[in-house]
Order: structure tokens, then C-alpha cells, then sequence
């Protein structure tokens, strides 16, 4: 069985969906990639910085409150002061972190390395992300094969596509690795 590998490339980390009080709605906030580190005594607050795609107010997502400067790596403290842009995107795709800030991560802008797909033989598809998202397993795949709907779920029904850890497709969001068995490839061919 040929073992074929998708890795999912974020081109910019998800907008940060929240009530802009300057706009008087909820608006999409975008990271600046930018810390900000205030001391309060022996302790540090950090917060990386957001700002509305309307109106340009930011937005403050705190990543610690208070914390000793002596219980963070002293890698990771530099990062947080000099602006690491990779540290700043690991934290803007938390979705844990956001959701502890009280508001909603939007859906990032990705891009998919794939290799050649043999539909002669069934398959093992590996999608890999650095970091897990609100993508859509089904999303993702309906688009790389160029399925409607409709064929997608009959795919899914006639189990053309399983995943081995037996999650949903229909629902399933992507994490770190999802690894799926796809069999009859020639069926899946012809509803491409």
C-alpha cells in the first residue's frame, strides 16, 4: 500500500474573531506578530498584540499574567522581547489560548503540499499539521480531490475513505497527524 503525505503550510495564522467596542460589532483581529512584556515588580505580564481589520484598534491576548521571569525558559523570554516571529505565530495558532481570551479563532490561510496520488492501488493518506486548527478534515479533502458534496458523502458511505482512528470525517477538525485509508481508488477517480 503506498503511503502518501499532505502537509498543510499556514500562510498567515487564523484572525481572532471579538467585539471591537471602536467598530460596535464583532470584528476579525489579526496578529501583529509583536509582544508586549510589561514588569510589575518581580513579575511579568506578556500579551501578544492584535489589531482590527477595520479600524486598527488592538487588542491584547494575554499568554501570562504575573508569572515569576524565572519560570520561563530564558529562549523563550528573549523571544517574547525581541518580537520572535515564530514564538508569536506558535501562540496566535493556539486555539486553546484564544478561546481562554474569550474570543473565536477564524480559519487560517493554508496551503497543501501534496505528492502524486497512484489511483491505481488504495492508499494510506498521512495530513500533517504543525499545529492543530478548525480546518475540516472534509474541507480539505473535498477540495484537493475536487469532490461536490454529494460525492463526498457518498465516498464516505461506501467507505472509500476511513479514517484509522475511526473519526468522523464529516466533523473531524485537523490535529498534528490524521491518517486515512482510501480503497477503490478507482471509484474515487471517476467521481473526480
Amino acid at each position: 500500500m503506498q503511503i502518501v503525505n499532505w502537509d498543510i503550510v499556514y500562510t498567515s495564522p487564523p484572525p481572532v474573531i471579538r467585539y471591537c467596542s471602536k467598530c460596535g460589532k464583532k470584528s476579525e483581529y489579526i496578529s501583529t506578530s509583536l509582544f508586549r512584556v510589561n514588569a510589575q515588580r518581580r513579575y511579568l505580564d506578556i500579551w501578544l498584540i492584535y489589531k482590527c481589520s477595520d479600524c486598527d484598534s488592538t487588542w491584547n491576548m494575554s499568554i501570562y499574567t504575573r508569572i515569576n521571569p524565572k519560570s520561563i525558559a530564558p529562549d523563550i523570554l528573549e523571544g517574547f522581547l525581541v518580537n520572535n516571529t515564530e514564538l508569536a505565530e506558535k501562540y496566535a495558532m493556539d486555539i486553546g489560548l484564544i478561546q481562554r481570551n474569550g474570543a473565536q479563532a477564524g480559519l487560517p490561510k493554508y496551503k497543501i503540499l501534496k505528492s502524486s496520488i497512484d489511483f491505481t492501488v488504495p492508499f494510506e493518506l498521512h495530513i500533517k499539521s504543525p499545529f492543530p486548527s478548525r480546518l475540516k478534515v472534509s474541507s480539505i479533502l473535498r477540495e484537493i480531490l475536487n469532490l461536490s458534496q454529494k460525492s463526498f458523502e457518498q465516498i464516505l458511505e461506501n467507505q472509500l475513505i476511513k479514517s484509522v482512528n475511526r473519526l468522523d470525517l464529516r466533523k473531524c477538525r485537523v490535529q498534528d497527524e490524521i491518517v486515512l485509508i482510501i480503497t477503490e481508488c478507482t471509484d474515487i477517480k471517476n467521481a473526480l
